[in-house]
C-alpha cells in the first residue's frame, strides 16, 4: 500500500498533566517514516480556550482540525495519521468518510477507552475522550461531523475497549454500537465479521496504543490492564486489509517519558505500522 503519512503532534485534546509528551511521541515515530511520504501539521504551542463549550482548549483544537483538513485535501488516499492524542485524526476520519458514499466506510476504534463522552458527560472536559462522539455528530460546532462527514453508530466497532464511563456505557447500549472484547480479538475474523455486518466496503482503523497490554508499551498516558498483544493487533490489521479496502488509519497516544525513552517502544510501534502499510503476503495456491 502506497500510504501517505500525516503527522499531527496534537496535545491539546489530552487530559494528562503530561500531555506535551505526545509531541515527543509523534516526533519519535516521524523519525522512522519515509520523508518523501510524510507531511506534518504545525500544531500551535498555545493551549487555547474553551469558549464556554465544555471542551478544554476548544479554540486550538478547531484550528488544528482545519489545518489538518487542508493538508488532507492535498493528499492521495489512504493516509495514515500519526498522533498526538486520540483527536489527532478527527479530520482524517471526516475526510475519509466524506470521500465515499454514505455508509461505505466502517470505523474500527481500537482503543481501551470508548471516547464517547460529550461535554455534559465528560468527567474531565478533555476532547480525546469525546472524539468518537464528535464523529457521530454530537459535539460543539467546529469539531462535530456534519453532512457527508457523519459516521453512524451502525458503522462503528469498538474493539479492545475495556474502560467505559457510565455515560459512555449508556450511549453504547442505546445506540447499538458493536463491541468486540479483548478475548474475542484473539480471532481476527471477529473484526472482519463485524465489519461485514455493517455493509461497508472500506474501513478506517483508529488505533490508540492503549489497546495494547501496558506490559508491551511503556509510553502510554492512560494504560489499562489486560490489553491485547502486538502480534494480535497486527494479525487483526492484516485480516481486515485482506478483506476490505483501507480508507485510512491512525496511530495515536504515544507519550514516552522522553525521546530517549521512546526508542524502547518503537520496535512495537513500527511492527504495527508495518501491518498497516506493508504489502500483504500472497495466499498459497
Amino acid at each position: 500500500m502506497a500510504a501517505r503519512f500525516l503527522v499531527v503532534p496534537q496535545w491539546q485534546g489530552s487530559g494528562s498533566s503530561r500531555a506535551m509528551r505526545l509531541i515527543d511521541g509523534a516526533e519519535a515515530i516521524q523519525g522512522d517514516l519515509p520523508a518523501s511520504a510524510t507531511h506534518v501539521v504545525e500544531v500551535p504551542m498555545e493551549a487555547g480556550e474553551s469558549l464556554d463549550t465544555g471542551v478544554h482548549r476548544f479554540s486550538a483544537l478547531v484550528a488544528i482540525r482545519e489545518a489538518a483538513m487542508a493538508e488532507l485535501r492535498a493528499l492521495e488516499s489512504p493516509v495514515v495519521t500519526i498522533g498526538g492524542d486520540c483527536a489527532a485524526d478527527l479530520a482524517s476520519v471526516q475526510h475519509a468518510v466524506s470521500a465515499r458514499p454514505a455508509g461505505d466506510v466502517a470505523l474500527v476504534w481500537l482503543d481501551a477507552h470508548g471516547d464517547l463522552n460529550d461535554p455534559t458527560t465528560s468527567p474531565s472536559g478533555a476532547f480525546h475522550g469525546m472524539v468518537l462522539r464528535a464523529l457521530l455528530g454530537d459535539a460543539p460546532e467546529g469539531l462535530a461531523s456534519t453532512g457527508a462527514e457523519l459516521v453512524t453508530p451502525s458503522n462503528v466497532i469498538l474493539a479492545g475497549t475495556r474502560a467505559l464511563d457510565d455515560g459512555e456505557s449508556a450511549f453504547v447500549d442505546a445506540s447499538g454500537i458493536r463491541v468486540i472484547s479483548v478475548d474475542d480479538l484473539a480471532d481476527p475474523e471477529s473484526v472482519v465479521s463485524a465489519i461485514e455486518a455493517t455493509g461497508a466496503s472500506a474501513v478506517y482503523l483508529h488505533i490508540d496504543l492503549d489497546v495494547l497490554d501496558p506490559g508491551t508499551v511503556a509510553g502510554i498516558g492512560f494504560p489499562e490492564p489486560f490489553g491485547i498483544q502486538p502480534d494480535q493487533l497486527s494479525d487483526v490489521i492484516r485480516a481486515v486489509r485482506r478483506r476490505f479496502e483501507l480508507a485510512g488509519a491512525a496511530l495515536t497516544e504515544f507519550a514516552p517519558e522522553s525521546l530517549d525513552a521512546a526508542s524502547a517502544d518503537l520496535a512495537v510501534i513500527l511492527r504495527v505500522l508495518g501491518a498497516l502499510t506493508a504489502p500483504l503476503p500472497q495466499a498459497a495456491p
